[in-house]
């Protein structure tokens, strides 16, 4: 026997608010040069659709912030498994801008996001420790990689892991990149299990190239010449970024796999980070292509982009709880099939995971 660790429950928020494409019909897209874009808001909302496959996204309301949805997703997580919430022994909050106010762009990060989500869910076990952790779109799953680390060596037995952001207040709303950031949470509850066999997480990957590409997600100024100068947004080098994404991205989880000792053919799903529909296509079509299986099954690929954009942490553990909850159409995993998790984001970072669903084969 020996010690595993397995998804004990899983949660989320996805906002309220919903912000389709046409609502941007009479934006003022501006270029880095601050002149206005030399397309019709028609012709970009097009463009854009046919690349991202975005039709829509969703915005936290007014009155909530990110450790406010992440403590929603992780209430979801606990009531819907039945997990004692004092029975935690870890609570990690990945984001990468903290709590900000509408009309602020403002980060809040004193106390953690963790330790707002611990003191609202009432959790009182001092052993809980609650933490945050910075590391881009990745961030969630680099915390379920942390979380596996912490349960592996002893020092916890079950940890949660949420991943909040609310990337609409911090994109400057004049460049057209803004289009494809929401916001959302969600929640994944990991416990120590032992087993005879190979179950829950097998295996990862990591890795980071900030030397030459660190700079490709960065905060800078507004493009527009009002904009308050003490102001910075998120800005991206997209075309770089889709480039390195599918230079290193599908090497990332082939290693992985091979940690795991499982074929790529024995993956039922992958669930990847949704930053961008052709880029995704692009990353698991190479994968497959890299290991003489093109091409990539059908479905193996579960998408929500198009309804709920690009959520940055809140992603995989959002897409993970509406299958393991029956509620993405067409879409499930079963007991002994084995899933494919992946992400890549700011630093550049990269990561992998691979899990295997406990029980007999379906």
């Amino acid at each position: 026997m020996a010690l595993h660790t397995l998804i004990a429950g899983t949660g989320r928020h996805i906002p309220s608010v919903v912000v389709p494409n046409w609502d941007f019909l009479h934006h003022r897209f501006l270029g880095p040069d601050r002149r206005p874009v030399d397309k019709t808001n028609a012709e970009i909302l097009a463009q854009f659709e046919a690349i991202t496959g975005i039709r829509e996204r969703r915005y936290a309301p007014a009155d909530m912030v990110a450790s406010d949805m992440a403590f929603e997703a992780a209430r979801d997580a606990l009531d819907s498994s039945g997990v004692d919430p004092e029975s935690l022994e870890g609570i990690i909050v990945a984001h990468n801008f903290g709590d900000v106010r509408p009309g602020s762009h403002r980060t809040d990060m004193v106390p953690s996001l963790a330790a707002r989500v611990k003191a609202r869910l009432g959790i009182r076990n001092p052993a809980s420790a609650a933490f945050d952790l910075v590391f881009g779109c990745p961030g969630w799953l680099q915390g379920v990689i942390q979380a596996d680390a912490m349960i592996r060596s002893g020092q916890a037995r079950r940890v949660l892991v949420i991943g909040a952001e609310t990337l609409s207040r911090v994109c400057d709303p004049h460049d057209r990149d803004s289009l494809i950031y929401a916001d959302g949470a969600g929640a994944t509850i990991l416990e120590g299990v032992e087993s005879g066999g190979p179950v829950g997480i097998l295996a990862h990957a990591v890795r980071t190239d900030a030397v030459e590409y660190s700079k490709m997600l960065a905060m800078g100024p507004s493009y527009e010449d009002g904009a308050s100068p003490g102001d910075l947004f998120l800005k991206m080098e997209g075309r770089k970024l889709y480039k390195y994404a599918l230079n290193h991205v599908a090497g990332a989880m082939q290693q992985c796999l091979d940690r795991a000792g499982v074929p790529l053919g024995a993956i039922s799903k992958i669930l990847i980070h949704q930053a961008n529909l052709k880029m995704d296509e692009a990353i698991v079509d190479a994968l497959y292509k890299g290991a003489g299986l093109e091409p990539a099954p059908a479905g193996v690929m579960p998408m929500t982009i198009a309804w709920l954009g690009n959520s940055s942490v809140a992603t995989i553990p959002t897409i993970l709880d509406l299958i393991l909850k029956g509620e993405l159409e067409g879409h499930a995993v079963h007991p002994g099939e084995t899933i494919l998790l992946a992400s890549v984001g700011a630093g550049m970072n990269i990561n992998a995971v691979a899990y295997r669903v406990p029980g007999p084969p379906h």
